[in-house]
């Protein structure tokens, strides 16, 4: 079942979600049905469970066609520096360049309760660090300079209010 993606101003986004204490059927079904609203949105690589309400430390992604779950991720390490174009599913159309390291070491948990230590760096690495923003209530925004913030703003609320406004009516003209 696809979940709908909350998008920035839903005070969700801004929360810490719970550690996930026990992985059973019901954080497989979770799982199953981040999957499955991550590839209803057609253009996410990534997806955490506070993006459709669900406040537990569950981030799913796939990226070459290896779907993932890392339940309780953490960066433990983390080294250089790497400006990318960034995206959010919660934050729809907008794009902007923003530092982050760019090599991380990340733990968590896999679907089965193992313990997993992932290297990861540029996309990879981005994305992780992105997902696990999330599940501690921080945004792309927050990342921002606050010039860029302030354009990234008012740039997103033209593009919710273009989004917001029906296409105007055309009269017919009988003659």
């Amino acid at each position: 079942m696809a979940y709908e993606i909350r998008t920035y101003g839903d005070p969700v986004l801004k929360s810490q979600a719970s550690a996930v204490t026990d992985i059973d059927g019901k954080v497989a079904r979770l799982v199953d049905d981040m999957f499955d609203t991550l590839y209803e949105s057609d253009s996410g690589i990534a997806l955490a469970a506070p993006q459709i309400g669900v406040q537990k430390q569950i981030v799913v992604w796939d990226i070459d066609d290896e779907p993932t779950a890392l339940i309780n991720p953490v960066v433990v390490e983390s080294d250089g520096e790497w400006v990318y174009s960034e995206g959010c599913l919660s934050i729809p159309d907008l794009y902007v360049d923003i530092l982050r390291p760019n090599q991380v070491l990340v733990r968590g948990l896999d679907i089965d309760g193992n313990e997993v230590q992932i290297e990861a760096s540029e996309l990879m690495g981005r994305m992780l660090q992105h997902e696990i923003d999330h599940l501690n209530g921080v945004l792309m925004f927050d990342r921002m300079t606050p010039e860029q913030r302030k354009q990234a703003v008012v740039e997103y609320r033209k593009l919710r209010e273009a989004a917001a406004t029906p296409a105007p009516r055309r009269r017919l003209r009988l003659q």
